[in-house]
């Protein structure tokens, strides 16, 4: 298996039916839960161990899944509200450098709750029409709604199992 990419990559052939689109909602809505979770019995040691050699620690693995869902939900607003607008991306390596990724992950898991409450809800609310709204990402180009639904329910998905992965290897509880 890869641990970098323990699920494999984003990859969806086919047509983005209202089946496949609440499917990844649930995915998304269920997430806050299925990492609370899988970290709830972690120490502090295990926390600031790296998922993989080179890879980020636990505890940088869930501020980024804060930061990262922070910037879907704002990319999502931005696709609703204007005609294909060009999001800005951002150094996610730099971010968890950063001293606030040094914090309690509780922070992270109780803001990724609340967002995903809102997330989810906006999301339950979009039309066919909304799902073929697009954005342009300056490196990977234009996305549509619907795709960045299931882009964000697999990036969910892919750090879980960065962290479930550590954890069953290490044979954590």
């Amino acid at each position: 298996m890869d641990e970098r990419y323990p699920i494999g990559k984003f990859h969806f052939e086919g047509n983005i039916t209202s089946d496949v689109v609440k499917g990844w909602i649930q995915e998304i809505s269920d997430l806050p839960e299925q990492l609370r979770k899988a970290v709830h019995s972690l120490d502090h040691e295990q926390l600031n161990t790296p998922y993989r050699t080179g890879g980020w620690t636990v505890r940088q693995v869930v501020h980024h899944l804060a930061d990262s869902h922070m910037n879907a939900y704002i990319r999502f607003r931005l696709a609703l509200t204007e005609d294909r607008p060009t999001i800005k991306p951002y150094e996610e390596g730099k971010w968890a450098e950063l001293s606030d990724y040094e914090l309690p992950i509780e922070i992270s898991i109780t803001l990724l709750e609340a967002l995903h409450t809102r997330l989810v809800v906006l999301l339950h609310s979009l039309t066919p029409f909304d799902l073929e709204k697009t954005f342009i990402h300056p490196d990977s180009g234009e996305t549509t709604v619907g795709k960045n639904i299931g882009i964000y329910a697999w990036h969910g998905r892919h750090h879980l199992a960065h962290i479930t992965n550590l954890c069953s290897r290490m044979g954590w509880k």
